[in-house]
Order: C-alpha cells, then sequence, then structure tokens
C-alpha cells in the first residue's frame, strides 16, 4: 500500500514533544529517567497538572511551578556545562552532564570526596541557585571530574565565574561596623 503506518519517523515530532513534556534530562527515551528525586517531583507534577482543568486558576499556577523548575534545572546544567567549556571539554561537557540511573560511580572511594566538594560547591559558589536541594545527578558529575582530575579546577573556576554573593543583611552589617 501507497500509505502506510510503518513510517518510523511519522511520530518523531510527537514523541520529542512527549519527552519534553515529560523530563528535560539527559536521555529522554530513558524509561529510567523519573528515578532521581528531582524528576520525581517534576513527573508528579506535571501528572497532577494534567487532571487540572486548563482555564483554572490551579493549572496555571502549576504551570507556572513547572516552567520555572524546568528553567532552573536548564540554568544549572547551562552553568555547569560553561565551566566544563571553560576547563577545556567542549566535546565532552554534554557527556560529562549525562546521568541516568544506569550511571555508577566510578570509584566508591571517591564518594565522600564527591560529596565534599558538591557541598562546597552549593554553600561556597552560586552555582546553584538558593533554593536549589543537591541533585544527586550532580554527584555522578563532580566523581567524572575527580576521575579526570578535574574537580578542583572545576570548584576554583566556579568560584570566579559564580562567586557567592554576599547577602544584603551582611553587607548592611560590613556598612555599619566600617561607619563606627
Amino acid at each position: 500500500p501507497l500509505c502506510s503506518n510503518n513510517n518510523p519517523y511519522a511520530s518523531f515530532g510527537a514523541t520529542l514533544a512527549r519527552d519534553e513534556e515529560q523530563n528535560l534530562w539527559s536521555t529522554p527515551h530513558d524509561v529510567t529517567h523519573t528515578e532521581a528525586d528531582d524528576d520525581r517531583v517534576l513527573y508528579n507534577m506535571i501528572v497532577v497538572r494534567s487532571q487540572l482543568d486548563k482555564d483554572s486558576e490551579e493549572w496555571q499556577k502549576l504551570n507556572y511551578d513547572i516552567y520555572t523548575l524546568r528553567q532552573t534545572r536548564k540554568e544549572v546544567r547551562s552553568r555547569w556545562k560553561h565551566i566544563l567549556e571553560d576547563l577545556g571539554f567542549q566535546k565532552e561537557a554534554d557527556s560529562l552532564l549525562s546521568v541516568t540511573k544506569l550511571s555508577i560511580i566510578s570509584d566508591s572511594q571517591n564518594m565522600g570526596k564527591a560529596r565534599d566538594i558538591l557541598l562546597k560547591l552549593s554553600e561556597e559558589t552560586n552555582i546553584f541557585p538558593t533554593s536549589w536541594q543537591l541533585s544527586e545527578r550532580y554527584l555522578f558529575v563532580v566523581d567524572r571530574l575527580i576521575a579526570l582530575d578535574a574537580a578542583d579546577e572545576f570548584f576554583k573556576m566556579a568560584s570566579v565565574v559564580y562567586p557567592k554573593r554576599a547577602s544584603v543583611e551582611s553587607a548592611d552589617e560590613k556598612c555599619v561596623s566600617a561607619a563606627m
């Protein structure tokens, strides 16, 4: 027959739209992509939104929250990619940031160091937004950086590119103490 539903490309655009609608991490076709806590949160928000009337205030609020979460995740990933590229990992940046349930820690002895560096990144830089809950996926990325002997350089670069800004209160306190 001239018309066939066997065209493998017929639903390509629809598949991409569905993947975009579900989650935006490394491997959209990975069936395990909702295993991480932050993925589960996003997925649950999408499920709840799909059950609401599009004209409702709840749907609009949830839609905004989903959009905000996705944009925040994109921004964080973009920051990490920017630093990786500045460190010379232009071709490897996407693969270094690609994390799925199948990803493994390269050396279990690096786990403690990776956690320390990730915590240090969150406390001493603005690579993550203030309200960000540390994501397990970046633990895998830091582990990869340790294996490449680039974790310390990554932290130094993050400190320069995304320095922790002093809060308004501490800036005001400095002004008050300087005036005295």
